[in-house]
């Protein structure tokens, strides 16, 4: 047990042992462990996106256990899936990493402005599995996004007393959002902040822009001068309206980019004081060496190893 990550446990105030121990397996597993650092590989995408979509760039990808084998070989912190797809390694990967089994998605073959994902998954799934954590999205901005709320708030209960740690997708979406707004400063830190006072103990939102969405919060960053002009100071901003970096932030890795800008993006995230990234399609779409590749620099950054 590092100090970092004795000091992160501790802003953990309420949670049982059981919680704080799965929370520390993940801080101390892979490349970056007792760093306070965190890379998770995801892949929900082929519930979210489709299976073409998703896995035909790379087709090992289909297989449930190439993302398996990918995160165990890279390193990597924990895997995020859904219950589909853990299922399906989870007995011949039993102990390699840990798991985080994701409760909710949604599909894109209808329209949907205003998105309500299915619970596609349980707590006691999760510990069947042998999982760390549940993982739940929810869309401020959503016209049901209270409902989604609840949801969390029950099944975030029923994970921290079965001894689960609870990662939270936080990603304003609706029809009061403008595409902009999605990923604005101001609405990217009101996302953080709820997602952190409906009780998560990792957080995952997106880059935000500069943009500021909202009237009311646009005169306030204006005039009290918040710094949100470079992408690491609004990395900081979003670290702070999250209990003042008192708890674990991670910044998704987005669609399919070129290498340097995803580095730079990293460079941002660590200089801006962020716990790390979730990267999905930047890293199962790549054929298995160059994923390896590209993961290993990306923990690299993160670790200071890499400039």
């Amino acid at each position: 047990m590092t100090n970092r990550v004795a000091d992160i446990l501790s802003w953990y105030e309420s949670d049982s042992p059981g919680t704080k121990a799965n929370l520390a397996r993940m801080l101390n597993h892979g490349r970056l462990a007792g760093t306070g650092k965190l890379v998770i590989l995801p892949v929900d995408q082929g519930f979210e996106h489709g299976p073409a979509r998703s896995f035909a760039p790379n087709p090992p990808g289909y297989n449930p256990h190439y993302h398996f084998d990918l995160a165990i070989e890279a390193g990597c912190n924990a895997y995020a899936a859904p219950l589909g797809f853990l299922e399906a390694g989870a007995g011949q990967y039993a102990g390699r990493i840990p798991l985080i089994l994701k409760l909710n998605n949604h599909d894109v073959l209808h329209e949907e402005k205003d998105p309500l994902p299915a619970v596609t998954g349980s707590v006691k799934d999760a510990l069947r599995l042998g999982c760390s954590a549940i993982g739940f999205t929810i869309y401020p901005g959503s016209s049901h996004c209270t409902h989604m709320y609840e949801q969390l708030r029950a099944l975030g209960e029923e994970a921290k007393a079965s001894g689960l740690a609870v990662v939270v997708w936080s990603y304003p979406r609706g029809s009061a959002l403008s595409k902009e707004g999605e990923t604005a400063m101001d609405v990217v830190a009101y996302a953080a902040q709820i997602a952190c006072q409906l009780g998560a103990h990792i957080v995952k939102v997106k880059l935000p822009t500069a943009h500021l969405e909202q009237a009311a919060a646009k005169k306030v960053y204006e005039g009290e001068q918040i710094p949100i002009k470079t992408l690491s100071e609004r990395v900081r901003h979003v670290v702070q309206s999250s209990f003042s970096g008192r708890r674990i932030v991670i910044f998704s890795g987005g669609a399919k980019s070129e290498d340097k800008n995803v580095f730079e993006e990293v460079r941002a995230i660590r200089d801006g004081g962020g716990f790390g990234s979730i990267i999905g399609r930047n890293s199962f779409q790549r054929p298995k060496p160059e994923a390896l590749k590209f993961l290993g620099t990306v923990m690299g950054i993160y670790a200071g190893e890499i400039p």
